[in-house]
């Protein structure tokens, strides 16, 4: 006999959609508040909490953010946008109080700090929709890290690692179908799948998948449907000048 498990967070990831239509209605501050101060209490690596977390309501500011993330009509609607950042500052403050510096960071301080700041933003995102709002992670902000951090007055040694818009829904789209749980979980090493199906066999049924899910809302789209949309999304490179943008931020990756 199987055995069922499940919690109000799992029922909430499992109907988890991305929203970009929003009420005008606002969010109030002290509610703003309570979710960013659960959201910090997510894992952070050697408890060096390397993140901070632009509130943005100002409409001309989330014009121009609209903009930068490629006309993103919902950043200009949504009644807040938060942008995830990582951020070294107080770090180079702790390390300068015993005479070092954390300017010549590596790829690790630099991973590190980006990964406590998508940790923070996911656990704000459940914060939310537990309190019935709803969201969509904006990594657009990276199309240009240096006008994003000048736009929210970032300093050197911090960047905007992802934005997500945040409101009450309007509406929400149908769930987007993901590929197979049993093509994307290894047991022991890598490749010790439940089943023997091999990736090219697993892509082909997402591939299915996907299309009809766009063909019933729709939408454009090709046989192929992933397979083609991940070709022509990194053919060419996307962001290929990310690396110097972070540099310039502050941000080494050596």
């Amino acid at each position: 006999m199987s055995v069922s498990y499940s919690s109000e967070t799992i029922a909430l990831l499992n109907n988890r959609v991305s929203v970009r239509k929003y009420k005008s209605d606002p969010v109030p501050e002290a509610l703003i508040d309570e979710v960013l101060n659960a959201a910090f209490r997510a894992p952070t690596s050697s408890n060096i909490q390397s993140y901070s977390v632009i509130v943005v309501h100002d409409p001309a500011i989330r014009e121009q953010l609209a903009v930068l993330t490629g006309n993103q009509k919902h950043v200009i609607e949504a009644p807040v946008f938060l942008a995830f950042c990582a951020d070294l500052t107080r770090i180079e403050h702790a390390l300068a109080k015993h005479g070092h510096t954390i300017a010549n960071n590596n790829m690790e301080i630099g991973l590190v700090s980006s990964i406590d700041a998508s940790l923070v933003g996911m656990s704000a995102y459940l914060a939310a929709e537990s309190v019935g709002l709803k969201g969509v992670m904006i990594g657009a902000v990276r199309n240009d890290v240096v006008a994003a951090a000048k736009l929210l007055g970032l300093p050197s040694q911090v960047y905007c690692v992802f934005g997500m818009c945040l409101g009450w829904p309007d509406e929400a789209p149908p769930q987007k179908p993901r590929m197979d749980y049993a093509s994307m979980v290894h047991y022991e090493r890598y490749g010790g799948l439940r089943d023997n199906r091999d990736v090219a066999q697993s892509l082909g049924d997402y591939d299915a998948a996907l299309a009809a899910h766009y063909e019933d809302i729709g939408k454009a789209t090709t046989a192929d449907s992933w397979t083609h949309d991940m070709d022509k999304k990194f053919d060419p490179q996307l962001r290929d000048n990310l690396r110097q943008q972070l540099k310039a931020q502050g941000f080494d990756f050596r």
